[in-house]
């Protein structure tokens, strides 16, 4: 059955909706619903993960389709989905509902990263690069794009931070402190294999409003 004729059948199935809230019936999904809907395993939410682990195994990713979780996140504003590869994780969402053509090509997107850092090991990629792509157009998307053009309403972030390579001089304005060691990917690609470097860990060169 294709995807979304599964889904379509989960949301018609499931009656967890219907446990508690009431105005509601089994078959009933709608945005502001799924953004309040309860955590943990739902028919929707299993024919996704089904079908991601399948196409997993279908490219020799046995092992990251076993860890694999997939989730509807109401903290996404205005991305489609994202991909954790530490995590195994694909969020989604929850405004794909009501575009329900674009839920199996965002779930493909982003498990394309994932397949794609599976691929690469420890060595570091960019996030749409040729690696990135290559998957995509083995999980049957080689025309997608790197970013969608749903209707999602858009919200505007002021950069107060503003980190700086070392070595090229590129600046990477940041919303949030970086927490962690960075390094220049471009950098790290060119001199030592795409592996990080401290070399060209990036250093805060400007910051307004405070740590």
């Amino acid at each position: 059955m294709p995807l979304l004729r599964q889904l379509e059948f989960a949301f018609r199935t499931t009656d967890i909706l219907s446990v508690g809230q009431p105005g509601f019936s089994p078959g009933e999904l709608s945005l502001e619903s799924a953004r309040k809907m309860p955590t943990g395993p739902t028919a929707e939410t299993a024919v996704l993960l089904q079908t991601a682990r399948e196409l997993l195994r279908g490219h020799g990713a046995d092992r990251i389709a076993r860890e694999l979780r997939v989730e509807w996140n109401s903290c996404l504003k205005t991305a489609a989905g994202r991909a954790d590869y530490r995590q195994k994780l694909i969020s989604l969402n929850p405004q794909l509902l009501e575009h329900p053509h674009e839920i199996d090509r965002t779930l493909r997107h982003e498990l394309a990263h994932i397949l794609a850092q599976f691929r690469a090991g420890r060595r570091r990629i960019l996030p749409h690069g040729s690696e990135w792509r290559q998957a995509c157009y083995d999980l049957a998307i080689a025309d997608e794009k790197r970013c969608h053009n749903l209707p999602f309403p858009a919200r505007q972030y002021v950069p107060r931070f503003i980190y700086q390579c070392p070595n090229c001089h590129q600046e990477f304005p940041r919303v949030r402190k970086v927490g962690r060691a960075v390094a220049c990917l471009a950098c790290c690609r060119a001199h030592n294999g795409g592996e990080f470097d401290a070399r060209f860990r990036l250093q805060l060169v400007s910051c307004s409003g405070g740590l």
